[in-house]
C-alpha cells in the first residue's frame, strides 16, 4: 500500500460471537478463553467497532458438508460424539487426550468458530469487503480426521477450501505462529492453488516437530509449502529478519487472489509454551506487513486468524486489537494507554493489573537479507535453506 494511504480506513468485517468463548476446554488448560472476550473488550473500548467502514458480525456455525470440504465424515461424527460423552477417551481421533479435552460444546463451539472464518472468506471473495478478521480462529493444528494441539476444527483450512469452492485460483496463507501451520500445510500439501508459508520456532524444540525447510509440498505441487523454522530465543530483530527474506518474495511470485493469515500470539517472550523472545511491537509490525502485502499482491482481499497465545492478559489482547486495529485502516500508536474501563474488566475476570499501555516499549528494526548475511549465524543459516529449499520453485533467486 502507498505511505500515503496506510491510515485510510478500510473496509472490515469482524467476526464476532459471544457464544465462541465456549470453546473452553476447562480450567487448568492453556487455551483459556478469557483471552477472546479480553481481546473483545479492548477492541470495543478502544472505538474500534463505530469507526467507519467497520462492521461487526456473527455468522452460523458450519455445518456438516462445510466441514467435510476438510474433515472426514468420521472424525466429525467423533467429534460429535466427545460432545454428548465427553467422559469418554477417542485417541484415535484425538479428543480426550492430555491437550485435546472433550467437552460438551466442543463441536458446536468448534463448529461457530469455524463458522466465522468461512464467512470471512465468503464476504472477501464476494468482495462485500476488503478485509475479514475472526481472532477467535486459526485454530491451525487440526488434520482431517483428529484433533491436534487444542484444535478441534482447522477454520484456516475451512476457509481456503471454501474459497476453491468459490472459484479461487490461488490462496496464499501466511502463519507467524510460534508452531508449525502443520494442519493447513498437509490439507493442501498437493494442491498448487494455495501456497502454505510458515514461520515458526524450530521443530527439534517444538510442537508438533514438523515444518522442516525441506517441506516443499507434494509431488502435483512442488514450492506449494515454505517452511523457516527459526532458532529458539530468535527474538525481533531475527523474526523480522526472516519474515522480510521470505514471504513478500513469495507472494509477489505466486500473486495470489486472496490473502489468509494466522496471527497466533505466542512467539511472544511471555509466552510460557515456547521460546521464542519477540514484542508486542513486532507483532504489530508484522500484522501491518501483511496488510501491505495483501493490497500489494491479493488486491486488497485479506482473512486474518488469531491462532495460539497464552499470555491471556499482557499479550493476546494488545496484538489482535492491533490486528484488528490495522486491518481497518486505523492503527493504534502503540503509546496509547489502554482504557482504564478494560483494565477494571481484565482485574474483575483474572484479579490480575492489565498492561498499561499498547507497547511493550520496544522499537524493533531488522537487517535486510538482501544486504549480506552471516553463514556462522544459525538464524541466517536457516533463511538461506529455506530459501535454497522453495525459492526455485517460484523461479526465485535464493
Amino acid at each position: 500500500m502507498p505511505e500515503a494511504e496506510r491510515d485510510l480506513p478500510c473496509g472490515l468485517h469482524l467476526y464476532w460471537d459471544e457464544a465462541v468463548t465456549a470453546y473452553d476446554f476447562g480450567p487448568g488448560h492453556p487455551m483459556d478463553p478469557t483471552r477472546l472476550a479480553l481481546t473483545m473488550r479492548l477492541v470495543e473500548d478502544l472505538g474500534l467497532t463505530t469507526g467507519p467502514g467497520v462492521t461487526v458480525k456473527a455468522a452460523p456455525p458450519a455445518g456438516e458438508s462445510t466441514l467435510h470440504l476438510v474433515h472426514t465424515r468420521e472424525y466429525v461424527e467423533a467429534v460429535k460424539h466427545a460432545a454428548a460423552h465427553p467422559e469418554q477417551h477417542d485417541p484415535r481421533h484425538g479428543l480426550g487426550t492430555d491437550d485435546n479435552w472433550a467437552f460438551p460444546a466442543v463441536h458446536s463451539a468448534s463448529a461457530l468458530i469455524a463458522g466465522q472464518s468461512v464467512a470471512a472468506a465468503e464476504a472477501v471473495w464476494r468482495g462485500e469487503t476488503p478485509h475479514a478478521v475472526n481472532f477467535a480462529g486459526g485454530l491451525h493444528h487440526a488434520m482431517p480426521g483428529k484433533a491436534s494441539g487444542f484444535c478441534i476444527y482447522n477454520d484456516p483450512a475451512l476457509a481456503i477450501a471454501r474459497l476453491l469452492e468459490l472459484g479461487a485460483e490461488r490462496v496464499a496463507y501466511v502463519d507467524v505462529d510460534v508452531h508449525h501451520g502443520d494442519g493447513v500445510q498437509q490439507a493442501f500439501w498437493n494442491d498448487p492453488r494455495v501456497l502454505t508459508i510458515s514461520l515458526h520456532e524450530h521443530p527439534a524444540t517444538l510442537f508438533p516437530q514438523t515444518g522442516w525447510s525441506t517441506e516443499t509440498g507434494g509431488p502435483d505441487a512442488p514450492g506449494s509449502a515454505a517452511n523457516l523454522p527459526l532458532p529458539a530465543g530468535t527474538g525481533d530483530a531475527g523474526w523480522l529478519r526472516a519474515f522480510h527474506a521470505l514471504v513478500p518474495q513469495l507472494l509477489a511470485a505466486f500473486r495470489p487472489q486472496v490473502l489468509v493469515t494466522q496471527h497466533g500470539a505466542d512467539t511472544h517472550l511471555e509466552d510460557p509454551l515456547a521460546h521464542l523472545a519477540v514484542t508486542v511491537d513486532a507483532q504489530r509490525l508484522i500484522a501491518e506487513e501483511l496488510h501491505e502485502l495483501a493490497h500489494r499482491h491479493a488486491g486488497g482481499r485479506w482473512v486474518a486468524t488469531g491462532g495460539g497465545g497464552y499470555a491471556v492478559v499482557d499479550v493476546v489482547p494488545r496484538t489482535w486489537t492491533h490486528l484488528v486495529a490495522t486491518a481497518a485502516g486505523r492503527p493504534v500508536d502503540p503509546a496509547t494507554e489502554t482504557p482504564e474501563s478494560w483494565r477494571a474488566e481484565v482485574f474483575r475476570r483474572t484479579r490480575r493489573p492489565a498492561p498499561l499501555r499498547m507497547t511493550d516499549g520496544a522499537r524493533p528494526s531488522w537487517r535486510d537479507f538482501e544486504a549480506g548475511y552471516d553463514p556462522a549465524d544459525r538464524l541466517d543459516q536457516a533463511i538461506l535453506a529455506s530459501r535454497r529449499e522453495v525459492f526455485p520453485h517460484h523461479g526465485l533467486l535464493a
